[in-house]
């Protein structure tokens, strides 16, 4: 349930319904709002809640308590009403300026790397991604160069200034790739990984959740509330396509979602349109179609040669590619109310 708190409430005040909450079995988490300060109370206790909602209510500092019946308590709007925007090294995401994410899908040596960085850096991205550790089908495909990788990343960023996200898949990666990424990402295939999300939930470093590539929007949600429910609201839901019956590309960019995310939920929303149509040529236009649904950050994998990549080159645009759809953004940009 959310407890809402009268404007003016003091920390006391605060405190003594904290209390009465816990008393009661439930933990507490607290959001800040513009103008009310709410309480979610979550661990649904074998309890009466319109019983409990109707002692809390009795309470002066206590606006309203509204019950919450969705399973994600946390990453649900009610629980924050006002959008959620995250701050990577200076780099606001979920405001009104659309945030480029953009760089190899893989780590595959130090030139390739710091002349993708440099490139997308000076066509507007502002956060450089790439992958150290790389999940894949096939047992015999490249899948990364792990802690080499890292250490790559961590000096494009200094080469660059800027924040760095990539793919953490193990439980047991977590401190170690946490000291050098600015933003976990937690791939498709993790998206259900219970224990990862949990750990990822124990950090207080931001996290990018790629949607299951089968999953629905509810359960998309919920795995956001595994991170929440352990502290760490700086969650951003990424839209990377689903699979259907079409075999035309690899996945379909469900552009639904971006608002349908929006309305449920808090986080800002990524689309990732390289992942979500699998093929370059399909690219600009569906991360259009994301930005103009309301997406608050774009990833776009890029390659300088993407006839060579070891990794998903059918759908990483080249240099020229990625200045062009650069250009052709910001306008669209504009003409719903934000910028690049």
């Amino acid at each position: 349930m959310i407890v809402i708190l009268k404007t003016g409430a003091t920390a006391e005040q605060v405190s003594e319904v904290k209390s009465f909450l816990e008393e009661k079995g439930f933990s507490i988490h607290f959001s800040e709002g513009v103008e009310k300060t709410l309480l979610g109370a979550v661990g649904a206790p074998d309890q009466d809640k319109e019983l409990l909602k109707g002692q809390l209510v009795a309470y002066p500092q206590v606006e309203d308590v509204h019950i919450i019946a969705k399973p994600y308590k946390l990453v649900n709007r009610d629980f924050h009403p006002d959008n959620t925007v995250i701050d990577v090294c200076g780099v606001k995401i979920g405001g009104p300026e659309v945030v480029v994410m953009a760089g190899p899908c893989t780590v595959e040596n130090p030139e390739m790397l710091f002349e993708t960085a440099q490139m997308v850096k000076e066509s507007g991205a502002k956060i450089l991604r790439g992958g150290a550790y790389k999940p894949s089908t096939s047992p015999y495909s490249f899948h990364g160069m792990g802690i080499e990788g890292l250490k790559l990343l961590r000096e494009a960023k200094g080469r660059t200034g800027l924040p760095i996200i990539t793919e953490v898949m193990d439980t047991r990666d977590v401190d170690l790739v946490g000291e050098y990424t600015d933003i976990f990402q937690v791939g498709t295939r993790n998206m259900a990984n219970f224990s990862l999300l949990k750990e990822i939930g124990n950090t207080r470093i931001p996290v990018m959740l790629k949607r299951g590539m089968s999953s629905t929007i509810e359960e998309w949600l919920q795995a956001a509330e595994y991170i929440a429910s352990r502290g760490n609201y700086d969650i951003i839901m990424c839209e990377r396509g689903i699979r259907t019956f079409e075999t035309a590309y690899r996945n379909v960019l469900d552009v639904n979602a971006i608002g349908e995310i929006h309305q449920r939920s808090h986080l800002p929303v990524c689309g990732d349109a390289s992942h979500g149509t699998g093929r370059w040529q399909l690219v600009p236009s569906s991360t259009k179609a994301a930005l103009a649904a309301g997406a608050d950050c774009l990833m776009i994998e890029v390659h300088p040669n993407p006839r060579v990549a070891l990794k998903d080159g059918a759908q990483s645009q080249t240099f020229s590619d990625f200045r062009r759809l650069m250009s052709e953004l910001r306008p669209l940009a504009e003409a719903i109310g934000r910028s690049m």
